[in-house]
């Protein structure tokens, strides 16, 4: 065969190469098509998020990080005060999936019911279990603000550390994305609304949040 054939060939198989589309990891994928996530970490200047647009924005800049940036994202948060916001009201419709597609809820009441979101299933952003009770460091605090069934607390106990905009005054409840507390009991089994922060500081800071089980982490829920 000449030198010139095969230079020919050679010039067209890797044109096939360059032209042959990117195949993409299973793995990647999924997360693509998640809609459902706790956050891998948290903005780290404890409860205080920069309200829930500042949450928002961390939910967002992490599913970007996955791959699923695509959609709209929504911190699982309520606030309190005149101009209350219901956590349930601001995620969306359902259903929801984890990064490993497996669906945790179908829709908004499902959530707050008999919902799927177990240890095994409260996967962050990139698809890794989040630590639990039992667990070094545990990190099973998830905060809400929320009461059980996804709204708002009255505005005579701050549940919120200000709405979300303070690192310093107030408390936060929280709920344990793993469904285990201290007791048995239904609140320690919620994942929405099991305690209230606590700690040296008050409730809100950083070492607060790390003292009762948590660091800051959120529940991320795709809108669309």
């Amino acid at each position: 065969m000449s030198q010139r054939r095969v230079t020919v060939l050679m010039s067209a198989a890797f044109a096939c190469v360059l032209a042959a589309p990117a195949l993409t990891p299973p793995a990647l994928a999924q997360q693509a098509a998640m809609s459902f996530f706790v956050t891998s970490a948290g903005p780290g200047n404890g409860a205080n998020l920069g309200g829930l647009e500042g949450a928002d924005r961390h939910c967002q800049t992490l599913a970007a990080s996955a791959g699923a940036g695509a959609k709209t994202w929504r911190a699982y948060l309520s606030t309190q005060g005149q101009a209350a916001v219901n956590a349930r009201d601001r995620i969306g419709k359902g259903p929801w999936v984890n990064a490993k597609g497996v669906v945790i809820a179908k829709d908004v009441a499902d959530l707050h019911g008999e919902n799927n979101l177990t240890k095994q299933t409260a996967l962050s952003e990139k698809g890794e279990v989040i630590n639990g009770r039992g667990d070094t460091p545990n990190r099973h605090d998830i905060l809400t603000g929320s009461q059980p069934d996804g709204t708002a607390f009255p505005a005579d106990k701050d549940m919120t550390c200000k709405n979300w905009t303070s690192s310093t005054d107030g408390t936060a409840m929280v709920g344990h994305a793993d469904r285990i507390g201290l007791k048995d009991d239904a609140p320690s089994k919620s994942w929405n609304s099991s305690h209230p922060s606590r700690g040296p500081g008050g409730g809100c800071t950083q070492a607060d949040l790390r003292s009762t089980g948590g660091d800051g982490l959120l529940y991320c829920f795709a809108v669309n």
